[in-house]
């Protein structure tokens, strides 16, 4: 099972990279853009899809504009089956919606793999109210599958400015076992940070080929990085009252 798990995530590395290099190339240069015009990247997921906007926040070797959304009822420390069924609910987004300081010039990525559910949704539509460029990562084969529980029909797919396809299967889990009834081996967190940190990592380089000098954070654990970023911190906590 182990070399059979490395094998799938593996196999979906590479059709994302070989299908989905386009949009991602299109993502790193509107987050490239955003952060020179002063903008900042938001990030929203709920259940285990929060995961990966963690990921990517107060990272070494990390951009430091990285503002992530969150929700505490919607993760999964104060009830794993509690925020399953908030993300569900109708209107419940409106709660923390009002707090999101969504600029034009920002980027903000909503991530669901199954896309369906409407507090994603309508946090896509409330940022791009506000004139964010939204950028949806999802599975296109789970969303098409499922119906949107969404009031307007929609998934998230067809909600954002730009979609980036994680090609995770219906379900997440890619293994199965004999005498094992139910799928297990999920892919779509492995596969999400690499997304998250290729974006990223191709955003500083169209930063630095402009001649501007990517806000990148310094790992706490080598001498000189208090100074160096606490600089960086300074720039942005105003906007990112998390860094502080």
């Amino acid at each position: 099972m182990l070399t059979r798990y490395f094998k799938q995530v593996q196999e979906r590395l590479e059709t994302v990279e070989k299908n989905e290099k386009p949009t991602m190339l299109a993502a790193a240069k509107k987050v490239a853009t955003a952060i020179q015009a002063g903008g900042i990247i938001h990030l929203f997921g709920c259940g285990h899809s929060h995961v990966l906007t963690e990921e990517v926040f107060y990272r070494a070797g990390g951009l430091v504009p990285i503002k992530p959304i969150f929700i505490e009822p919607l993760m999964l420390h104060e009830g794993a089956v509690q925020s399953s069924l908030l993300e569900r609910q109708h209107d419940y987004a409106a709660s923390f919606l009002q707090d999101q300081d969504f600029r034009p010039g920002d980027i903000v990525f909503v991530i669901s793999t199954s896309g369906r559910n409407p507090v994603p949704i309508d946090v896509a539509l409330a940022a791009r109210e506000k004139g964010a460029f939204v950028v949806g990562l999802t599975s296109l084969e789970y969303s098409r599958s499922q119906s949107s529980r969404h009031e307007t029909g929609k998934h998230l797919f067809n909600t954002v400015d730009l979609v980036i396809d994680n090609h995770s299967v219906l379900g997440d889990a890619v293994l199965a076992y004999e005498g094992v009834e139910i799928p297990f081996g999920p892919t779509s967190t492995v596969v999400g940070a690499t997304i998250l940190n290729a974006i990223f990592a191709e955003a500083i380089k169209e930063m630095a080929d402009a001649g501007f000098a990517p806000p990148i954070f310094l790992s706490g654990n080598i001498d000189g990085a208090d100074e160096h970023n606490s600089k960086l911190i300074e720039t942005y906590s105003e906007r990112i009252s998390l860094l502080s």
